[in-house]
């Protein structure tokens, strides 16, 4: 028994942490530490419970619910989240100016999802993973149609929230 668990965990795990640590990135805007450490929280939390689940929804939708609830407790409790202040994205750019304008634009769309509401965060971060409309509205609670209208208006602010950011 215990040893079918370690390998539904392990493949599990192999699976879903891509998708998990993305997510865990867009809600602490790109803090890799903070992101590290909410995934591993998040893979307790799927092991301890691994015997609970019952098969109601897929597993990612599972660890998708598992991963919002972790991400969500972790910006309520800690007020404290690290936020990148200026100083520290010029730092960071002047240290990533060698590597590719793609990579680099990384921490500033990282800070402009943070900027959203937790909702469209949430939203936005499944979207960036792919995630079909129909998947999203089942983890969110809402129907797709309010998925695909909602993802529009938040690239939207997402294209605002940018576009003033490079502006100052």
């Amino acid at each position: 028994m215990k040893t079918n668990k370690n390998e539904s965990f392990e493949t599990i795990y192999r699976q879903h942490h891509p998708m998990v640590l993305q997510m865990c990135l867009g809600f602490v805007k790109g803090d890799q530490d903070t992101a590290n450490d909410l995934s591993q929280d998040i893979f307790i939390s799927v092991w301890n419970n691994l015997d609970k689940f019952r098969g109601a929804s897929s597993y990612k939708t599972w660890i998708y619910r598992i991963t919002v609830n972790t991400c969500l407790q972790y910006v309520k409790k800690d007020k404290k989240v690290r936020r990148f202040s200026e100083s520290e994205l010029e730092n960071q750019s002047d240290t990533n100016h060698t590597e590719s304008s793609k990579q680099s634009d990384i921490p500033e769309l990282y800070k402009a999802i943070g900027q959203l509401k937790k909702i469209d965060r949430l939203i936005i971060m499944m979207v960036l993973e792919n995630q079909d409309y129909n998947s999203i509205a089942e983890v969110i609670g809402i129907n797709a149609i309010n998925v695909r209208v909602k993802t529009h208006r938040i690239k939207k602010r997402l294209e605002s929230i940018l576009k003033q950011n490079t502006h100052e």
